[in-house]
């Protein structure tokens, strides 16, 4: 694999990673949220290691389905959290 390769490979991971990593403070709202939020710390120490991990298209590829997948499943549990959190509020 050439550098070209590496490097777009480690910008896509990174953005998956980055892109969950974001949502830390919508899941401290979810009900078994704080689980997921431990893996968090599993997430960070690999985002800071990524450039020492050899990846290849197929790993990318898996990757990507994967934070694709992730987000699909927490966009009806985060919206019910927006829900819930906005029922007590007023607008001014």
């Amino acid at each position: 694999m050439n550098e070209s390769s590496s490097v777009k490979h480690l910008v896509r991971i990174t953005n998956c990673l980055q892109t969950i990593l974001d949502l830390e403070s919508q899941l401290e709202k979810l009900e078994h949220g704080n689980s997921l939020l431990d893996e968090f710390v599993v997430l960070k120490s690999f985002l800071e290691k990524i450039d020492k991990v050899d990846l290849s298209e197929a790993d990318v590829e898996r990757i990507e389905t994967a934070t694709a997948n992730f987000l699909k499943e927490l966009q009806v549990p985060l919206s019910k959290a927006e829900t819930r959190g906005n029922k007590g509020r007023r607008l001014q």
